[in-house]
């Protein structure tokens, strides 16, 4: 009630009156309180912010939105108001009209310029290495050329100093920092340091550490010593690395790496809410297809095993091993046509794979198929609302290296300190941004200003409103009732002693006078008070 009072805005016939920047001056750090303790008084201060028109123009409603203080500070800099309520990882809130357009807003017109820019090197070592690892090898239908060798040892150089490089970079400060601030959390038995529990890190950790055992691995640096004057320079081919097996181990090695590049660059989902909640809604039912390739392997094993214990004889069922691998493909549809022929002359191994087919394909396919939907419907509203944390997370780290310069044309850019209209001619308040939203969005039919006519002098006490009256007058009526009923509850236990003097009065002579007009007296002083 204190909040939606400071936050209700009011006018007379000269001035409008709004306690929102006392609330925020006196109070700046009021959201990371609310956030820590109160969450649940969280929309009501920020649906304070919002004014609407209970008029619409043309089907548009105008809507001031006052957030000038979960933007800046008293200071000017960026306020901390959007990483309070990001490490808060509500998904509800984050989805609140203010934080959405001020959220929007600095990432629209500041943060995602300089974000993307910062992914632009990622994106520029990816295609150096998907130039050196897939497209060079294949050039000139395999014959590799003296240019080919070259440009392909630049490329490498470049990924072994430039990207692995930066990742150790970034791996040691994030592991410094962590360290100086002793943020370690225990996974299982093991403390790791705080920052791999994000996915981004751990994945750029994993990059890392292929791309060093690709360096170690590196045909080229194998073959550098072994010049025999047939070969030219920066080969790939030298027994040392055709006869060890070295060249495969580093071939599956550039594959895990290029699988996790093209994984780190699922940061940039965030330019779109739609695409960003999409892959987090794929994150989160893997568990359904976990559960579903669980079971079939469960069965796979069950029906290979029942197979093999068969008098039988299919080649591609003899043992378990050969009958798992053609039930596996016949379930992912791989299996050849021309081999059903020898299955059906085998009546018991016909029917053995026909109960498979139903049992994987008719029935566990299809309940996977409904598992996905009700799970994507029953957690997309949410991944929204993580999908908005996760930006807002981008939003915070990314505006740590924006220069002040930028942040002050950001400010000016945007006119908070210019009072908005409420409706045509009737000018407000400052610290605002005014939007045009549907009329049928949010409709009103009700003016949320209080206006007060008559005299403005400030010697004049305010008017009083009805609205807090009438709670004044429940609040009045509820301890009246309380008295009375104290009252009562204390009167009759005079009666009752009353009672009790008189009745050792009649047993007195004297004492017992006074002891009956004493109990009397209490008597009618009950009964007077109630």
């Amino acid at each position: 009630a204190m909040i939606a009072d400071l936050l209700t805005i009011r006018a007379d016939r000269d001035n409008y009156y709004y306690g929102c920047d006392e609330l925020f001056t006196r109070h700046p750090e009021v959201i990371q309180r609310l956030c820590a303790d109160a969450a649940a008084l969280l929309p009501t201060l920020l649906d304070g912010l919002i004014w609407r028109s209970r008029l619409a123009v043309n089907a548009q409603r105008r809507v001031n939105y006052y957030v000038k203080h979960v933007i800046q500070d008293s200071d000017g800099n960026f306020n901390k108001a959007l990483e309070w309520l990001v490490d808060g990882k509500d998904p509800k809130i984050i989805c609140h009209p203010v934080v959405v357009l001020f959220s929007d807003m600095i990432w629209g017109r500041l943060a995602n310029r300089h974000f993307f820019l910062g992914r632009c090197y990622f994106m520029f070592t990816l295609i150096v290495f998907i130039t050196s690892q897939s497209i060079l090898q294949h050039l000139n239908e395999g014959k590799e050329t003296e240019e080919q060798s070259i440009a392909t040892f630049i490329c490498r150089i470049y990924i072994y100093l430039g990207s692995m490089g930066q990742l150790f970079f970034n791996q040691a400060k994030h592991l410094a920092s962590d360290c100086k601030s002793k943020s370690f959390v225990s996974v299982g038995c093991i403390k790791v340091p705080e920052y791999l529990l994000e996915m981004q890190n751990l994945g750029s950790l994993i990059l890392m550490i292929i791309l060093f055992l690709m360096c170690t691995q590196e045909p080229i640096f194998h073959c550098a010593g072994e010049d025999d004057g047939h070969r030219h320079l920066f080969t790939q081919h030298c027994p040392s690395v055709e006869d060890t097996g070295r060249k495969d181990a580093y071939a599956a090695l550039c594959m895990f790496g290029m699988l996790f590049y093209w994984g780190l660059l699922l940061d940039l989902t965030i330019f779109s809410m739609r695409i960003s909640a999409y892959t987090l809604v794929c994150g989160r039912v893997l568990s359904e297809l976990g559960l579903f390739l669980g079971a079939m392997c469960f069965l796979i094993i069950a029906f290979s095993s029942s197979i093999s214990a068969l008098n039988h004889k299919i080649k591609d069922f003899a043992g378990i091993p050969k009958g798992a691998l053609s039930l596996l493909e016949i379930a992912l549809g791989m299996f050849p046509t021309e081999h059903f022929e020898e299955i059906k002359k085998d009546a018991p191994v016909l029917i053995a794979i026909s109960l498979f087919v139903i049992t994987i394909i008719m029935f566990l396919l299809n309940l996977l198929v409904a598992q996905l939907n009700g799970a994507y419907q029953a957690i997309y509203n949410d991944m929204v609302g993580y999908a908005r944390l996760n930006r807002g997370s981008v939003i915070v780290s990314t505006l740590a290296g924006v220069s002040a310069r930028r942040w002050e044309r950001f400010l000016s850019a945007l006119k908070l300190e210019e009072r908005l209209e409420f409706n045509e001619g009737d000018i407000g308040l400052a610290g605002g941004i005014q939007v045009l939203e549907p009329s049928n969005a949010n409709p009103t039919t009700v003016d949320v200003i209080r206006r007060f006519g008559g005299s403005t002098s400030s010697r004049m006490p305010w008017p009083q409103e009805h609205g807090a009256k009438d709670e004044d007058d429940k609040f009045e009526r509820l301890e009246k009732v309380i008295l009375r009923a104290t009252k009562k509850m204390g009167g009759g236990g005079s009666r009752k002693g009353g009672a009790g003097s008189s009745s050792m009065g009649q047993s007195s002579s004297s004492s017992g006078g006074g002891g009956a007009g004493s109990g009397s007296g209490g008597g009618s002083d009950g009964g007077g008070e109630e």
